[in-house]
């Protein structure tokens, strides 16, 4: 039957069942003229969906909405929003994200249009593929310049700790020692963390995920001197932004160079790599999605001309001459 009208205060609302789908909601109007062109168009296009799949019907609103409820990672998801609108996702193209990405990010460089606006676009679009509600969409990225990330190291660790509160100390210490994400490690709670166990649930929201870190003994001290009652957050930072201004801080105070959060994590997948542990178990320790992303990231870390000395590296070999005896002795 057709959608009936009905007022609540001034607003006009709508009500029925439509194909067998029961339908509700506000016209968001006090215009019965215009409540009746509404509740006709949200009836055609519950018939469309029918009878040409949900697909046809289907707006990137919607699909953000179904993002968001699935607990995927809400950042940027507004941004993209309030572009996208009700656009139908059937027609959005890979050159229209591309395009938005220029039109939302003007003077941004390649990096931030894909992570602002590619990224997050796409992800929606996927997530409702997944469910049967469209098509899935691949986008064409804006190619970035690689660069080395500098890595953070356990004596620029110790320096920052020594010159910190025990909370920003603790936060350092645990991204530098479990390769956690800034956002992860501000949202731990005291629930997640084990110190007898020696262990810390950290929940990646960014790949919809969860893992258990181990924690090495410098970071359980650092932990369990973190002083007050043991209840919400670990580290007492609301977000990264209000933690910035104390970093700062310290990296000065303590006279050591400058380095992000997230050298934190590239030190803990650097350091683990200099110590000959393989990709895939850096990116299982660390929570990478894949052992490529981390090879892919951090490989670099293991650029050493000399490496090939390890295949020969046996109780046998150790007693040859070593680089630049052999001159010695021809000489001798």
């Amino acid at each position: 039957m057709p959608l009936n009208l009905f007022r609540r205060g001034k607003i006009w609302h709508y009500r029925g069942t439509v194909n067998g789908a029961r339908l509700r909601g506000t016209t968001g109007t006090a215009d019965r003229k215009t409540a009746e062109r509404i509740a006709n168009g949200i009836e055609a296009a519950q018939w469309k969906g029918d009878l040409d799949g949900p697909g046809s019907v289907l707006t990137f609103t919607q699909a953000a909405t179904k993002y968001l409820k699935a607990g995927r990672p809400s950042r940027f998801v507004k941004f993209v929003s309030d572009y996208w609108k009700d656009t139908l996702v059937k027609d959005i193209t890979s050159g229209a994200v591309r395009n938005a990405a220029i039109v939302l990010c003007p003077n941004a460089k390649a990096a931030t249009r894909n992570r602002h606006v590619i990224v997050p676009t796409q992800a929606i679009i996927n997530h409702a593929a997944e469910l049967g509600l469209c098509q899935s969409l691949k986008v064409t990225r804006f190619p970035v310049e690689t660069k080395r990330k500098k890595p953070i190291t356990w004596e620029w660790v110790q320096a920052f700790m020594a010159n910190a509160n025990p909370h920003l100390g603790a936060l350092c210490c645990f991204m530098f020692l479990t390769g956690a994400r800034v956002s992860e490690a501000i949202n731990l709670k005291w629930e997640d963390v084990d110190l007898v166990k020696r262990r810390a649930l950290i929940r990646q929201t960014k790949v919809g995920a969860e893992r258990w870190a181990h924690l090495p003994a410098p970071l359980v001290v650092a932990i369990a001197n973190i002083q007050g009652e043991r209840k919400g957050k670990v580290f007492k930072y609301s977000t990264r932004d209000t933690a910035k201004p104390q970093w700062n801080k310290v990296i000065k105070r303590a006279g050591i160079e400058y380095l992000t959060y997230h050298s934190c994590r590239h030190g803990f997948a650097t350091a683990l790599l200099h110590k000959r542990i393989d990709p895939i178990t850096v990116s299982k320790l660390g929570g990478w999605k894949s052992a490529q992303h981390v090879f892919d990231t951090y490989g670099h870390a293991m650029d050493d001309d000399t490496l090939a000395d390890v295949i020969i590296d046996t109780p046998e070999t150790r007693s040859l001459p070593q680089e630049g005896e052999y001159a010695k002795k021809s000489n001798g």
